[in-house]
C-alpha cells in the first residue's frame, strides 16, 4: 500500500517534471516555428507553419522526455532536500531503499506517459503533420527527391518518383532482374493505385522495355493496365514518410520484416526498433540519477546549479544516444547494444552516486 509520504514524492516528482517539460516544449517549439519560416510556399504560409508546428507537439514531448523527467525530479527532490523535508523523512524512519521505491515509482509513472505518447500519438501526429506540409506546398512525397524513393521488392527494383497524399504512386518505374541479376526489364508507369481486394497495384500507361541477352531492347507502350504484384503495400509506403526513430514498434517490426525478405540490410531499422523499447525506460534512469544530485549538500548547493548541471546531463545523454546509434551501425554492433549502451553508461552513474552519497 503507498504511504502518505511515497504519494507526496510521486507527485513532487511528476508535477515537476510535466512543469519542465512545457517549459522546454515551449523552447523548442519556437526554435521548430522559426526553422519552418524558411520553407514558406504556395499555401504554406505563417498560419499553416504555426498549425504544423503544433502537430509536432507529441513528437517533441517524447524526445525531450528524459530531460524534462530528469530537471524535474533534480528540481523537486532538491526543493525538498533543501527544505529539510528529505532529513526529516529520513529521521522518521523512511531508508534509502524506501526513498529510492518512491522515486522510482515516480519514474514509472513518466515511464508509462512515454511508451503512450510514443507509441499513440507521436508517429499518427507526424504523418498528418508531413502530409500537411506537402499539401499546402503543393509537393508530393519523394517529389524533393532528386531520384524519387528506391525500394527492392524481390527481383524487382521500384523507383517512385512521388507519393500523393491519398496513397497513389506517379513516375513508377520497375526493374526486373533475372536469377544471373541480368537487367530483364524495365516498365514505366504514369500513376499506380493499390487494390485492397486483389492485394496488388493497378499501374496506368505502363511502357515497357524487354531487354534480350545479347542486350538488345525491344520497345512496347502499353494502354492498359498492368497489375503488379508485390510485397510492398500502401502501409509499408506511409512509414516511410517518418524516420525510423519516430515510426511505431508495428509497422517498424513489418518493415524489418520485408527488407529481410528481400535481402535488404535493416540494421538501422533494427536499432531504431530496439530504441523504441528501451527510450521509455531511459526516462527512469534520469530520474534515479537525480537522487545522488538532490541528497549530496543539502543545504549548501543552490537549487539552480543543480537544475543546471541537469540540462547539462540531459543534453549529454540526448549526445550520447545519436553517438551510439551511429557507432551502432558503423561498427556493426547489435542493436540491442546499440539502443541500450547510453542507459545502462547512465544507470551505472546513478548507481555509482547513491553509494558515494550512502558512504558520506
Amino acid at each position: 500500500m503507498m504511504t502518505v509520504l511515497t504519494r507526496y514524492l510521486v507527485r513532487d516528482i511528476v508535477l515537476s517534471s510535466l512543469v519542465v517539460m512545457l517549459a522546454l516544449l515551449a523552447l523548442f517549439l519556437f526554435f521548430d516555428f522559426i526553422n519552418e519560416l524558411g520553407d514558406l510556399e504556395g499555401n504554406y504560409n505563417i498560419g499553416a507553419a504555426a498549425l504544423y508546428v503544433l502537430m509536432l507537439v507529441p513528437g517533441r514531448a517524447y524526445e525531450l522526455f528524459p530531460i524534462g523527467a530528469l530537471v524535474g525530479a533534480l528540481y523537486a527532490l532538491s526543493t525538498l532536500a533543501r527544505h529539510s523535508e528529505i532529513t526529516v523523512m529520513r529521521a522518521s524512519g523512511m531508508s534509502t531503499r524506501r526513498l529510492l521505491g518512491a522515486v522510482t515509482l515516480g519514474g514509472a509513472v513518466l515511464v508509462v506517459a512515454t511508451f503512450a505518447v510514443g507509441e499513440a500519438l507521436a508517429p499518427p501526429a507526424e504523418k498528418v503533420a508531413e502530409r500537411w506540409k506537402l499539401s499546402a506546398s503543393g509537393h508530393d512525397f519523394g517529389s524533393r527527391l532528386r531520384s524519387g524513393l528506391w525500394v527492392r521488392d524481390g527481383a524487382r527494383f521500384v523507383n517512385v518518383g512521388a507519393v500523393q497524399t491519398d496513397g497513389r504512386l506517379k513516375e513508377v518505374r520497375l526493374y526486373e532482374f533475372d536469377d544471373e541479376n541480368r537487367l530483364r526489364s524495365i516498365r514505366r508507369a504514369e500513376t499506380g493505385e493499390y487494390d485492397e481486394q486483389a492485394g496488388d497495384w493497378r499501374l496506368q500507361r505502363v511502357r515497357e522495355m524487354q531487354i534480350a541477352p545479347d542486350g538488345s531492347a525491344v520497345q512496347r507502350l502499353y494502354e492498359m493496365e498492368f497489375r503488379w504484384q508485390a510485397g510492398l503495400t500502401p502501409k509499408l509506403l506511409d512509414v516511410l514518410t517518418l524516420v525510423p526513430e519516430r515510426m511505431s514498434l508495428p509497422p517498424l517490426m513489418a518493415y524489418i520484416r520485408f527488407l529481410v525478405d528481400n535481402g535488404q540490410n535493416a540494421d538501422r531499422f533494427r536499432i531504431a526498433f530496439w530504441k523504441k523499447l528501451t527510450y521509455p525506460l531511459s526516462v527512469l534512469v534520469m530520474v534515479l540519477l537525480a537522487v545522488p544530485f538532490a541528497l549530496s549538500h543539502q543545504r549548501s548547493s543552490p537549487v539552480s546549479v543543480k537544475i543546471f548541471a541537469g540540462v547539462l546531463l540531459g543534453v549529454a545523454f540526448y549526445l550520447l544516444n545519436g553517438l551510439s546509434q551511429n557507432m551502432g551501425l558503423i561498427a556493426g554492433w547489435p542493436p540491442a547494444l546499440s539502443a541500450l549502451a547510453p542507459s545502462a553508461i547512465f544507470l551505472f552513474a546513478a548507481w555509482r552516486g547513491i553509494l558515494w552519497v550512502e558512504r558520506r
